[in-house]
């Protein structure tokens, strides 16, 4: 009877849901087209009939999720209500496309088609997959850029039901998430998603944290209250007077975003007086001017509290490429505290919590794109057309160039371009042309001749010089940063060394005897000898003269005749000939014990279970595992290991930058971890401080430090200039508890100003 009654509860619960999103989608400005969407539901439900989740829930339960997230929260109608229903069928049922493009049409079915493509995630274990994917995924995207709206759906939903997970499947989907996932919400301009994807993967990342900060938050409500109250008053009145319908309200930032500030400036909460904004959102009727209107309302709140110059931001004129539109301004409040304002209009607000799914129109299965949309549309095309072949650098590149903040710069004849911030005088000569970009020699910023490897700022003027004989050079590839240029660069470097490595096989060739092969044995006899991996790096070192060929064979043909018993002759006078330094020879001694699965890039012959959690021991001043040197943990911070090539445990701090792209990328070779207690083995920390000089200061801080405790400081360093007094001390400690003990210490001392931890 209890089973029957949990049936029931279930079947109720899953129509709830369901009539949920179609209350949703009536909500919706959207044509009613609620039998598709019915339809849908009930083919995906009978397909998942019997299925659950890790969470034990149904499994029908998460597309209709993921289909509310696209109706809600993303403003999309039936298509993509219907394709987010039916996103799992394919891959997880006996459905085919064909079943679907014979019930649903084509554009749904190639929706889901795309979606199937990617269904292991934007990342697989394997490195190749996850750019083959990641390809995939982008290349429906400029197709439909439906398929990668409902993809993010999908990823929220997944990240709102992670608890299910176990620790190490966490690391990695939350490693994935903020790699890709949130970036690409946030350049789609969905703002809301993209700051719920961050504070999702900061509460399972680093969950003692985040609860901390949470409460702290919580705690300065009414201090915050107070402030916006005596902020607020005049600018309503001001506002009142203007006769125009509006909204205002404050606005706390992200807690991941604070913590990311706190994290980068070793700074607590107290110390962040911009942690949260001020919103005035203004309806805009027939006959009023948008831009006009945002001005009128800037005018008025400057007219009552003293701008900061420095902090205006003007996306009303120029939006950014995501769509985002807004006039930002930042002043100095009733309370000495400095205020940032964001002026939107309802229209601009909508873009920018929804993003361009906001205001996509469909007509006749066509999306009316916007033009920023399509200038990302194009780039992300042209990247595509000239793939990397190294999967990692592929996703860095993308990466690099699409998520990126953007700067505004002119040609001489005054047309405004948009780039990544960072970006330099090369990036902008391909910007303007592919030729431009490969034949370039050097640039004028602002009519001053500058390198090309110059970083632009926003209202630069540039002009590009050129030469026909100019070709892309490696070194280019160290400073740009966009990744049209990288592309075109190594698209062109490739065929470079195509026609290199073809003239040097010729060569080869000729030496050895005009047209006839070369022989595999005198190949191998020649690989061996210069350490040479293959044959086309043989012959790309013979076309680009890191070895020289002699003009014929005629002295070896001889020498070959007089001693023809001596196997190693050849090798001898190649040798000779060539003069070309041997290469060191590579340690393989740590190969021989294990090696890597190319299917799924897990260790073979590993001894470490990533499927249990790992402690981290000591034992004889030794540990079992490895603290990685680009963020240097210490016992206490929130970690994951890495299963090295060599079978070894590499500790990544949660938050380190190496750390997030490992988890993306090798999720098959994650981790968890747990600290042991340390008693023989130490670590290195640092701690940086400033302060007042002053005479005395330094033995002061080392006094201080000795008390109570026997140190072992493995190096100080310290600079005046200034009057200011900055100092960092190595010291070798057991955990980030002797940190904070020492911090305190430090701080303590007469003069100091700042204590934190530093990177050693």
């Amino acid at each position: 009877m209890s089973e029957e009654i949990s049936k029931m509860s279930e079947e109720d619960m899953i129509d709830a849901e369901f009539h949920g999103l179609i209350n949703d989608y009536l909500n919706s400005n959207h044509r009613r087209k609620i039998e598709i969407i019915t339809k849908a539901y009930n083919v995906a439900k009978e397909a998942h009939k019997g299925t659950r989740r890790k969470s034990g829930e149904p499994y029908i339960m998460h597309p209709l999720a993921v289909a509310r997230i696209v109706c809600k929260e993303m403003g999309l109608g039936s298509t993509s209500i219907s394709a987010a229903l039916l996103h799992d069928v394919v891959e997880d049922t006996d459905y085919t496309v064909e079943d679907l493009e014979v019930m649903f049409g084509e554009k749904i079915a190639h929706i889901v088609d795309g979606l199937t493509k990617i269904s292991h995630g934007m990342f697989g274990d394997n490195v190749s997959e996850q750019a083959e994917n990641f390809r995939k995924l982008l290349l429906t995207m400029s197709e439909d850029i439906r398929v990668i709206l409902i993809k993010i759906a999908d990823r929220l939903h997944n990240m709102r039901t992670l608890s299910s997970m176990t620790p190490a499947k966490q690391f990695k989907i939350s490693g994935e998430t903020l790699y890709i996932y949130a970036p690409l919400a946030h350049r789609l301009g969905l703002f809301a998603i993209k700051t719920e994807l961050e504070e999702l993967c900061f509460k399972h990342e680093h969950p003692e944290a985040y609860a901390s900060l949470l409460e702290q938050i919580r705690d300065t409500a009414p201090v915050r209250s107070e402030i916006y109250e005596n902020f607020a008053k005049p600018v309503i009145k001001a506002l009142d007077n203007m006769s125009i319908e509006y909204e205002m309200r404050a606005r706390v930032k992200s807690i991941y975003s604070i913590w990311k500030k706190m994290e980068a400036k070793n700074i607590e909460l107290s110390e962040i007086y911009d942690f949260f904004a001020v919103r005035i959102i203004f309806e805009v009727y027939p006959g009023m001017d948008e831009k006009k209107q945002c001005w009128d309302i800037y005018s008025a709140i400057t007219d009552i509290y003293k701008l900061r110059p420095d902090r205006i931001r003007d996306w009303v004129s120029h939006p950014k490429a995501n769509g985002y539109q807004a006039l930002h301004l930042t002043v100095m409040g009733p309370n000495g505290r400095w205020i940032e304002i964001q002026i939107r209009s309802r229209r601009m607000d909508d873009i920018a919590e929804k993003g361009f799914a906001a205001h996509w129109k469909y007509k006749e299965n066509k999306v009316e794109e916007d033009n920023e949309l399509e200038k990302w549309l194009k780039t992300v095309q042209e990247i595509l057309a000239n793939p990397n072949p190294n999967a990692i650098d592929f996703l860095d590149t993308v990466k690099m160039n699409l998520f990126a903040s953007e700067i505004f710069v002119f040609t001489p004849r005054g047309e405004i371009k948009t780039l990544p911030q960072g970006a330099t005088a090369l990036d902008f000569a391909y910007t303007i042309h592919t030729r431009v970009g490969d034949h370039c020699l050097g640039a004028k910023i602002n009519h001053t001749l500058v390198p090309l490897s110059e970083k632009l700022k926003s209202g630069d003027q540039i002009e590009i010089l050129t030469s026909q004989t100019q070709q892309p050079k490696p070194e280019w590839l160290n400073f740009v940063t966009t990744a049209k240029a990288r592309t075109k660069i190594e698209s062109s470097l490739r065929r470079q060394r195509r026609a290199i490595t073809a003239n040097g096989e010729e060569m080869l060739k000729k030496l050895m005897g005009g047209d006839s092969e070369v022989d595999n044995d005198t190949y191998n006899k020649i690989l061996n000898y210069f350490n040479i991996e293959s044959r086309e790096d043989l012959h790309y070192a013979i076309g680009n003269g890191e070895i020289e060929l002699p003009e014929s064979k005629e002295i070896f043909l001889k020498q070959k005749e007089l001693h023809p018993k001596q196997d190693n002759l050849f090798m001898r006078y190649m040798k000779q000939a060539m003069g070309v330094i041997k290469k060191a020879p590579h340690d393989d001694s740590n190969l021989d014990k294990v090696s890597i699965d190319k299917d799924n890039q897990e260790v073979k012959g590993a001894t470490v279970d990533v499927k249990k959690k790992y402690v981290l021991a000591e034992e004889a001043f030794k540990k079992n595992f490895i603290v990685a040197s680009c963020c240097s943990p210490l016992p206490g911070d929130d970690v994951f290991g890495f299963v090295t090539d060599t079978n070894e445990v590499e500790v990544h701090k949660r938050s380190c930058a190496t750390g997030i792209k490992l988890k993306s990328s090798f999720g098959g070779r994650i981790v968890e971890v747990e600290w042991g207690d340390y008693k023989q083995y130490s670590f290195l920390a640092a701690i940086a401080f400033t302060g007042i000089d002053r005479m005395g200061i330094l033995s002061n801080i080392l006094s201080k430090l000795s008390e109570d405790v026997v140190l072992n400081i493995q190096s100080v360093n310290v600079s005046s200039k200034d009057g200011i007094f900055e100092g960092v001390i190595h010291v070798l400690i057991h955990s980030v508890d002797d940190v904070s003990l020492l911090s305190n210490k430090i701080a303590k001392v007469d003069g100091i100003s700042t204590v934190h931890r530093a990177l050693v």
